[in-house]
């Protein structure tokens, strides 16, 4: 194809769909120092009008990665849905635009349409998306997932309890994991980031949180976010472990950067599922990802960051994950400068995610030297909300105090739940009343002091 248009009397040209794609992201950090990013807004709304041109079928024919140099391309190319794509395989990117939007494009026809979808055509039409669009698409789409409880409901959000410790200390973790039972969250995950890479302390870990589970019969799942390497060590070694977690990219060489592969992942997968330890389903996979990872890495090959992002939901689609998380401000302003681009490419990334069938969350957050505040997260956390996130992060005090950054809090996940009046996870639901922490509306009882002494005294128990 010719990629050029006419505005206001100037010619303007791009080399390639990959220009075209960098050209017409909306402004971010993370383009603008890999200097492919517009040079001005008269080009970017050029290229806004070229790619609503471009059929859906040229990301088919025209792969912004060879096919032969990168196993991502490969992925997306060979698991390609022919027959799912051809409802919608006439349309361009901009006739893509306006049916998703229509009354046509409904929670059944998005769910069927999803395999026929590759990352790098639902970027695109991001791309030409106001916020509003991308709230009002997403919000039709549903991807339900299951282990130990159902995450993805219609009017549901979820929430990874994330009681880090910048030691590892088991009674450190034990209180804040306790705050956040006691506070109504930990339905999509009790996952903890840990530290130190030593086996001994990972399996330390794990045990506790399945001990946790197990003792109070908590319908939902521990995780401990380490390499997928030590996770495949642990399961050899009888550790209990549920999930297997995996932060992952858009192209070959940011996951060998990150220490992964393809054949990686299917062994842990296959350890995993040989486990059956999910009682309510088998989705036992976690990734994270995030805008700018595969620029930090080198390895973008003069991709955009958000198409680049899109592209690592063709790898985690691969393995039917239970969640999915952008950490969207995690990397920092480099590539997010502040609350406007982290707003934006959290509902870009929400958006991609759910039309290509994947249970997406976000880790709303930012880091310290970003231009940006909890004003900033707290307008992300009702947009995503409005736009029906799977889920969310629960971190005392917003404030992750292992990993330096700033996140949401389990205060928030009761706000959003009581302004939209979203539930959590049924199972999950159905624990909390009976342990009398909620109401038969699920809100907070008054705290018991007596059983927060009983919980803290069971707790003790568990890491003495």
């Amino acid at each position: 194809m010719r990629y050029r248009t006419v505005i206001a009397s100037q010619i303007f040209a791009f080399d390639d769909l990959k220009q075209v794609m960098a050209c017409a992201s909306p402004a971010r950090s993370g383009d603008m120092l890999a200097g492919i990013g517009a040079a001005t807004a008269q080009e970017r709304m050029a290229a806004c009008h070229v790619l609503a041109e471009v059929p859906l079928r040229q990301f088919l024919t025209e792969a912004l990665i060879p096919y032969e140099d990168d196993n991502i391309t490969r992925l997306i190319i060979d698991s390609h849905n022919a027959a799912a794509f051809a409802p919608v395989s006439h349309m361009t990117v901009g006739d893509f635009r306006n049916w998703l939007l229509s009354e046509l494009a409904t929670t059944e026809t998005l769910t069927a349409l999803a395999p026929g979808l590759t990352p790098e055509m639902v970027a695109a039409v991001s791309k030409i998306m106001r916020n509003q669009d991308l709230i009002a698409v997403a919000r039709k789409c549903r991807v339900i997932t299951r282990f130990r409880d159902t995450i993805g409901l219609g009017g549901h959000l979820s929430v990874r309890l994330q009681p880090n410790h910048p030691t590892d200390d088991l009674r450190g973790i034990a209180a804040s994991t306790l705050d956040g039972l006691l506070m109504g969250s930990g339905d999509a995950v009790i996952g903890v980031n840990p530290a130190s890479d030593s086996m001994p302390v990972l399996g330390q870990l794990l045990r506790m949180l399945d001990e946790v589970i197990h003792r109070f019969e908590i319908p939902t799942q521990g995780c401990v976010l380490t390499h997928v390497t030590n996770t495949i060590r642990l399961t050899e070694e009888g550790v209990p472990v549920d999930l297997v977690f995996q932060s992952i990219g858009g192209t070959e060489k940011t996951n060998l950067s990150f220490g992964v592969t393809p054949e990686i992942l299917d062994e842990a997968y296959d350890a995993a599922l040989s486990l059956k330890r999910g009682t309510v389903g088998d989705n036992v996979m976690y990734f994270e990802t995030g805008q700018g990872s595969a620029l930090s890495a080198d390895a973008n090959f003069g991709i955009d960051q958000q198409t680049c992002e899109a592209r690592a939901y063709a790898l985690a689609r691969r393995y039917k994950p239970l969640l999915i998380n952008t950490v969207v401000g995690f990397i920092g302003p480099e590539y997010l400068y502040d609350g406007k681009q982290i707003i934006r490419a959290g509902l870009e990334d929400h958006f991609c995610g759910k039309l290509l069938g994947l249970p997406i969350g976000c880790d709303i957050c930012y880091t310290n030297h970003a231009e940006a505040d909890q004003d900033d997260m707290d307008n992300l956390l009702v947009l995503l909300g409005t736009a029906g996130v799977n889920f969310i992060m629960g971190v005392p005090g917003a404030d992750d105090v292992m990993l330096n950054y700033q996140s949401t809090s389990f205060h928030d996940a009761l706000f959003l739940r009581e302004t939209l009046g979203l539930k959590r996870a049924p199972e999950f639901e159905a624990w909390l009343q009976r342990m009398q922490i909620t109401d038969d509306a699920g809100r907070l009882r008054p705290p018991s002091p007596n059983a927060l002494i009983g919980g803290m005294n069971h707790l003790k128990s568990l890491v003495a």
